[in-house]
This record gives C-alpha cells, structure tokens and sequence, in this order.
C-alpha cells in the first residue's frame, strides 16, 4: 500500500466541493483540486501524485453528482493522494469496465420488457472482467445485446423509475466509463474501450 504525507492542510470538513473547474483565487475546490492543494502541487485538477484512471473516474463524478452527493466523496482526498506508481492503474480501469458491463448494463436492460430477460442475465453472469481477453469476451456479448435492444432504448428510460434514481445511475455510468476509457494507452486497455463503447449506447 502506498502511503503519502499531505504537504499542506485542508479542512475536510468545512470543504465544500464545488462541480467544474477553479482558479486558485476563488476559494472553491472540486474533488482533483483539493487533492493536489493537499499534495502541495500547482493549482490544478490533474495531480501528478493522482493515478490517471482514478483521476478520469474523480473528475467525471465531481462534476456529475448533485451538491449533497458530491460532499460524500471529501473522504477520498487522501486516499487519492501517491496513487500514480502504485501499480494498480490498469487494474482500476478493468474494474470500471467490469460495473458497467456486468453490474450497470444487465440493470438497465432489465427495466424493459421489450428485452427477453435472459440478456441482461447472461451479460450479469460473464466472468469479471479483468484482462485483454476476458474484455473481448464481454464485448461479443455486449454488441449482440446492442443489436437487440436498439429499438427498446427510449421505452427502457422511461421505465427506469424517479428523476433521482436515473441520475445517480446516469452519473456513476459516466464516471465508470472516464475511469475505463483512462486504459485506452495501450493493447489491453484499447480493448477495454471498445468493450465499453459498445456499452455506451445504454
């Protein structure tokens, strides 16, 4: 486990993070903001001490979720910070990739009936998704249901229950596909996007 020592302090509990980006006069923070004020690096929502996966996933859900919501994620600020050479990049990307495929997907296909429910059940039951080969397993898998539920997109929405509950699941989708889309910089990781972008279209 990597440890880290915050260079500076932030007081977690009168923060308050805001969505978007800032400037370092206006006394706001989102979630990669405050992390690198912590790390003592320059103003900005990249940290270099951040890994790149957890930071597209940070970002994307700062800025998705409502103001309540958002607070939730203060804890995090520290355990973002020293994360960059911990060896677990690649790893996290396939974990994003994995929710949205086996966890996000079977849900939302399950919300409409215009779909035989043994789709979604078989996309729920794929192996984890944690390398080159298991992502291009899922993928095949994943454009056969595309093919399928093209024409039940717009009735599944509406079926998907309270304005709330769609937006929590439309902004963990986001995030996921941030922090998956992240692993695009290599074989593996090109893979996993293609697996994912042909998740996107729930």
């Amino acid at each position: 486990m990597t440890t880290f020592t915050p260079v500076r302090a932030l007081d977690l509990d009168a923060l308050i993070l805001a969505s978007g980006g800032h400037s370092a006069t206006e006394d706001e923070y989102c979630l990669l903001e405050a992390a690198a004020y912590m790390a003592g690096e320059e103003w900005t929502d990249r940290p270099q001490c951040v890994c790149p996966t957890l930071g597209a996933f940070g970002r994307s859900l700062n800025d998705v979720l409502p103001n309540d919501k958002r607070q939730q994620l203060k804890p995090l600020i520290p355990e973002l910070l020293g994360t960059r050479d911990d060896g677990h990049r690649e790893t996290r990307g396939y974990m994003a990739l994995d929710w949205l495929i086996r966890t996000y997907l079977p849900t939302w296909l399950s919300v409409t009936e215009r779909i035989d429910p043994a789709v979604a059940e078989r996309i729920r039951n794929l192996p984890p998704i944690v390398d080159l080969e298991s992502a291009r397993v899922a993928g095949e898998l994943v454009r056969d249901a595309r093919a399928k539920a093209a024409a039940a997109r717009a009735a599944a929405w509406d079926a998907a229950g309270d304005a709330a509950q769609a937006a929590a699941w439309a902004a963990a989708w986001a995030a996921a596909w941030a922090a998956a889309g992240d692993a695009a910089g290599d074989a593996a990781g090109a893979a996993a996007g293609d697996a994912a972008g042909d998740a996107a279209w729930a």
